[in-house]
């Protein structure tokens, strides 16, 4: 008894087994037409259908039933993605011109300043002395010429006196010019406009030369660097679009250009640097922000198949298209995949068939018959009418 159950259990397993094959393998109804088998049970074979090669089969020494799509032209969409670092449009690191003892500091920290803006003031008590000297010695120069001008009217003062006196007083203007410049040099001043950061120098501070008080970015803009592979140099050119969105922001959209590529590519990673600008118009983006950073270019032209179309062997991929009502088998290199098609580089053109189902009893050279077509893409005129079996 339990093995009588075993054996039912085992047909029924085997039925739908069998089902499923009749219903998701093209072959298996041609070859069940072949055996007698639907005579065997006393049904009609399945008649082809128009929409697809699964619902047809071939009769014996007739063209095998595919269906086909026409080959349209597209360009490929080439893009470049890469991670960059912003920085300020324009950056100063203030620092004093001369050493000396911080007596005033004028800025708050992380407020926005214009270029001229007093910053900070070093001890100028001994810059002002030496101001005031200067002048003395002008105004004494001065008053000597005046006296041999007077003197020469007379007869009393020679020429060379009085070249002499003029000498001095010009002397003496660029002591006092020297001196005033000495003197502005105790004011540290903003360079450029923008926003200062934290203050790192106080009142009582000795400071010198190569001290940083504070740095100022202008932010108007923000400028992004990054690196591409080499293969777009000849691609990308100042004022091409840009994307990027912030890493911390992803969802965040910006636009900018390419503003300047470098003079050569890295030898080591063959790239190429590239800086990109981006607007700052609401003060959000921050240098030292890193962002992901997305070009596209338009490539070139190639055979768009439908996906369905690509078949794959140990020699790569190819598609088996339609030549004179015959199968021809063509290698097929993809170039770019996408949802609905995938253009491929392969001897075809557009107009062309090629086979999207139907194609398990394939062989080159075999006679096909196209049970119907797929409308052409737009701008492609329209599908052949189909054919019979």
């Amino acid at each position: 008894m339990k093995l009588i159950r075993q054996a039912i259990v085992a047909l029924v397993v085997l039925a739908g087994a069998v089902a499923l094959w009749i219903a998701y393998v093209p072959e298996a109804r041609p070859l069940l037409a072949r055996l007698g088998v639907y005579d065997a049970l006393g049904i009609s074979p399945p008649k082809a259908s128009g929409t697809g090669a699964a619902n047809s089969f071939r009769r014996p020494g007739g063209p095998i039933a595919v269906v086909a799509k026409p080959v349209v032209d597209a360009v490929a969409d080439d893009r470049a993605s890469a991670i960059g670092n912003g920085r300020a449009l324009r950056s100063v690191v203030v620092t004093p011109q001369v050493s000396g003892r911080i007596v005033a500091v004028d800025f708050t920290s992380g407020a926005r300043v214009k270029a001229g803006q007093v910053l900070a003031q070093l001890d100028d008590a001994a810059q002002k002395i030496a101001l005031d000297k200067a002048r003395l010695v002008l105004a004494d120069a001065q008053d000597k010429e005046a006296r041999l001008q007077k003197l020469a009217a007379s007869g009393t003062a020679s020429d060379t006196q009085i070249r002499d006196a003029k000498l001095t007083v010009r002397t003496a203007e660029l002591a006092v010019r020297q001196a005033e410049f000495d003197l502005s040099l105790r004011r540290i001043t903003a360079p450029i406009d923008g926003w200062i950061g934290l203050r790192s120098a106080e009142i009582g501070d000795q400071v010198t030369s190569s001290t940083a008080l504070a740095q100022i970015d202008d932010r108007s803009s923000l400028l992004v660097d990054f690196r591409i592979p080499e293969r777009y140099v000849t691609r990308i050119r100042p004022g091409e679009a840009v994307q990027a969105a912030p890493l911390a922001q992803p969802e965040r959209a910006l636009h900018g250009v390419v503003k300047a590529l470098d003079n050569r590519v890295d030898e080591a990673s063959r790239t190429i640097l590239v800086e990109a600008e981006f607007p700052n118009p609401d003060d959000n983006l921050r240098p030292g922000m890193a962002f992901s950073i997305s070009l596209r270019f338009q490539g070139e032209s190639y055979p768009a198949v439908a996906p369905l179309a690509i078949q794959w062997s140990s020699e790569g991929s190819y598609v088996w298209a339609v030549k004179d009502g015959k199968a021809a088998r063509l290698p097929a290199r993809i170039v770019q995949r996408s949802a609905d098609q995938v253009l491929v580089a392969a001897d075809l053109k557009p107009g062309d068939m090629v086979i999207t189902e139907g194609v398990q009893m394939l062989r080159p050279g075999a006679a096909v018959a196209v049970l119907a077509a797929d409308p052409l893409a737009p701008g492609q005129g329209g599908a052949p009418a189909p054919a019979n079996p």
